[in-house]
């Protein structure tokens, strides 16, 4: 269910610290969106990719290493103004070498995947796909685990472009992790 501030004022990032206990909270061009907390396939599907591009991206185990892969981070594209909570999110270790000390990130992710649900598509699919694009988020995954598909996009001269869309027994072989591919359906086991 998505909720949606109709105050007529913005919804500030005090609203956004407000939200009720157990609900995921964004703060995006002066609404404040909440969502309830992500169900068992929406949780295994970022699980399980997190698991399968942690090891070779960001602990550099049989892959290239050089990135940092996050769940659930609190991004601030603008501090305590534009806050968006991706499923996942990337870093280029060399952009951001050190993790903030506290909760906020403010370096914009190079990389991000959200898991799609029946509550948050929409918002996926339109308003977070157009804040990131806003802030140059270089590659964007949609991963639908009801249809077992992932699809990449790459943002090109402020543009979202499809770099792969893959479904059934597919080998994902998408930019940033197209070094180390993996089966799709490891996702959705």
């Amino acid at each position: 269910m998505l909720l949606r501030s109709l105050a007529p004022q913005p919804a500030t990032y005090q609203d956004l610290l407000d939200a009720p206990a157990g609900l995921v909270a964004e703060l995006i061009r002066g609404a404040l969106y909440l969502f309830p907390r992500p169900r068992g396939r929406h949780i295994a599907a970022a699980s399980r990719l997190g698991g399968v591009i942690g090891p070779p991206f960001d602990f550099g185990e049989h892959g290239p290493g050089g990135w940092r892969i996050l769940i659930e981070p609190e991004v601030h594209f603008v501090r305590d103004t534009e806050v968006a909570v991706p499923d996942l999110a990337g870093w280029r270790r060399e952009r951001m070498p050190d993790l903030p000390e506290d909760h906020r990130f403010l370096v914009v992710p190079d990389w991000i995947c959200e898991v799609l649900s029946p509550s948050s598509e929409a918002h996926d699919r339109v308003t977070k796909r157009a804040l990131y694009g806003q802030f140059g988020v270089a590659w964007y995954w949609l991963i639908d685990p009801r249809a077992q598909t992932l699809q990449a996009l790459a943002l090109e001269r402020g543009e979202w472009g499809t770099a792969g869309v893959f479904a059934g027994d597919d080998l994902v072989a998408a930019e940033p992790f197209s070094a180390c591919p993996f089966p799709l359906r490891k996702l959705f086991g």
